[in-house]
């Protein structure tokens, strides 16, 4: 990705030289990057508290809770996961906190997730149950879209939380297919595997 921005802004200086509108590009750049402070700014607040409901929702065990209602769910998706290990109870918690919209608190979780399957998968080539993982946090379902609603209310909308249906359909229609792909795939694999 680094070289792919290098090239867009490379060839946006060369572009804007061309065309003469340096200027314009100048001035472009400097309304951005306050705009870009300005929002930090203005969804930080939302933030801050979402992710101080997210500590008072893991220390009270509410996370904990989730976790175990999401276990059985989870017992298929990653069928080649102890239920008792770490990893297991990471996942669990993970998904729990992407349920909750609260994705940037979510991330340690996720992190030590992955770290706790690449000690059962020690190869270069991720398992299945990573890509599952993977899969699950970018295509993740959420019950509280927070950093959408913070940047709608930074932007002033009076009911930033009026998404909520759209948001609950379109993810989980994303998850559907990406976990039906995923597993389809992962069955070709397979049937490629034994036939060989």
């Amino acid at each position: 990705m680094s070289y792919v921005f290098g090239i867009m802004i490379t060839l946006s200086f060369v572009f804007s030289l061309i065309s003469g509108s340096a200027g314009e590009l100048s001035e472009g750049i400097m309304d951005s990057a306050s705009g870009a402070v300005t929002l930090l700014i203005s969804i930080s607040g939302m933030l801050c508290m979402w992710s101080g409901f997210m500590r008072i929702a893991k220390d009270s065990g509410l996370i904990e809770k989730l976790s175990r209602l999401c276990a059985p769910i989870l017992k298929r998706l990653y069928p080649d996961v102890d239920v008792d290990s770490d990893a297991f109870r990471y996942i669990s918690m993970n998904i729990s906190a992407n349920l909750l919209g609260l994705g940037n608190a979510a991330t340690p979780l996720g992190l030590n997730a992955m770290k706790e399957l690449k000690k059962h998968h020690p190869s270069d080539t991720a398992s299945d149950s990573m890509l599952t993982f993977v899969l699950m946090n970018t295509a993740s379902i959420q019950l509280l879209p927070t950093s959408v609603a913070a940047l709608r209310k930074s932007y002033g909308s009076q009911h930033p939380f009026d998404i909520l249906l759209c948001v609950w359909i379109t993810s989980a229609l994303a998850l559907t297919a990406g976990l039906a792909s995923s597993k389809l795939l992962m069955r070709r694999q397979k049937w490629r595997s034994l036939s060989r």
